[in-house]
Formats: structure tokens, sequence, C-alpha cells
């Protein structure tokens, strides 16, 4: 890392971040502030608790092949890996750390009552799980590879293939969401919702290379996502740009 501590934190770049008013993408001229935003310091019981731990996990909960449809019925789709570390601005492990994931089946419908899109439901995928960090801060999941999906924003726009991401820290207050989209998807640089962060950089910061040194042959492919929580390298976060 070449971030350079200052006062504790290491500096962020706002231009890395997505302008809350970006005409292509529809929504975002609606929910778009009208006024300067307010901020509001936390309380003690919001930064210290409640606390996860391992306790409040399934055996399953971080294999979402196996994770919803009866036993032994695996999801259809693409097999995948998706693993990485949660580290700080200064590139130290973050333990303990709960990442929940949810994310469309492998032919782009998620399971949801409003859901729109034609494309059929998978019995055996519900589409979402978590895991917690380890002392390294590593995490690991398995899953089918997301379909890309139309959304009604424009005559004919699409979303690439991508897993939604939640990261909490030590108490339900601190939380983090962001999406990770996938190598190699032509997909990404015509969303309308990846226009808005005008950064390259940061775009490709949410891109997950494909790594063969951890795909398991004759089964998944992997692919490796890191999280940085804070400083000039931060992954790009929809709900809170300064980071955890």
């Amino acid at each position: 890392m070449t971030d350079t501590p200052k006062g504790g934190y290491a500096a962020r770049l706002p231009q890395n971040h997505p302008v809350a008013l970006h005409p292509p993408y529809r929504t975002s001229v609606k929910r778009s502030p009208q006024a300067a935003p307010l901020s509001f310091p936390t309380t003690i019981s919001e930064e210290t608790g409640p606390v996860f731990g391992h306790g409040l996990l399934g055996p399953k909960d971080a294999d979402l092949l196996h994770n919803f449809g009866p036993q032994d019925q695996s999801a259809i789709g693409q097999r995948i890996i998706v693993y990485g570390h949660v580290r700080d601005q200064f590139g130290r492990p973050v333990e303990g750390a709960l990442v929940e994931v949810w994310q469309a089946n492998a032919g782009g419908r998620y399971r949801h009552k409003k859901e729109g899109y034609l494309a059929p439901l998978d019995p055996n995928f519900g589409g979402c799980g978590r895991v917690i960090t380890d002392a390294e801060g590593a995490y690991a999941f398995r899953t089918v590879l997301p379909g890309p999906y139309p959304w009604p924003n424009g005559p004919n726009d699409w979303r690439p293939s991508h897993i939604h991401f939640s990261i909490f820290g030590h108490g339900f207050a601190q939380r983090l969401i962001t999406q990770m989209y996938f190598e190699g998807d032509p997909l990404i640089w015509r969303c309308p919702i990846v226009g808005s962060i005008h950064d390259r950089a940061a775009v490709e910061r949410l891109i997950a290379p494909l790594d063969m040194e951890r795909t398991l042959p004759m089964d998944a492919r992997a692919y490796r996502f890191d999280i940085t929580l804070r400083g000039r390298r931060q992954t790009m976060f929809e709900n809170r740009m300064e980071g955890l």
C-alpha cells in the first residue's frame, strides 16, 4: 500500500466516487439530494454492538450452491468460487467482519416477489449467503455465475453480471455496501450505474479478476475480490463514501 497515514486515516479521493446526479441513470434524477448532506454522529451503542460471531452462521451459509434447495441438490449454472480479503486503509487485515452477499441466479433473475424479468427461477438457488472474515481478513464462498438482466432504465439497458456485498464491522451501524463485477464482461462499461463513477481506476477496483490458481479442476472457476475500507485505494461503496 502506498497510502500515507494522516491523522490516523489515509486520505481519500472524493473524485473516485459516483456523482449523485447522473441523468443516464434515470433513478438518480429523483434520488439525488437537493441540499447539502448533514452528518450525524453515531452513539456508543451503535458503534459497539450488537457484535457478530460464528455462532450466528449456519454450516452452509457460505455455500450458495447448496444452502437453499433440498439436500444433495445443487444450484444450476456455472459454478464459481469468490474469495478475497477485507483490509483497512494501510493493508492490515480486518478480522471478524460479517460479509453478506446476494445475487441473481444463472439466468439473471432474483428470488423476489416483485421481480419482473421473465427468466426462470432456479428451485435450488436462494441467492444469498454470508461468511465472517478470519484472522487474516480472508473470506470465501461458493456460488453460480449470476446472469445479466434487462432493467427499465432505458430502451435496452442491461445490468452486467454482479454480486452485491454488504460488509459489517463490529455493530449493525458499521455497514458498507458495494457490487462486484466480473473480468471480461462487456456490459460493465455500458451500464449507466457504472457510468456514474467517473474514475476508471475506481471502477476497475470493483472488477474481480479470474484466478486460475484457485480454480477447482472439473468443478469451479475462481474470482478474487479484495475489499479496502478506506484510503486512496478504497473500494467504492454505495452508501458511505468515507469508508467504515
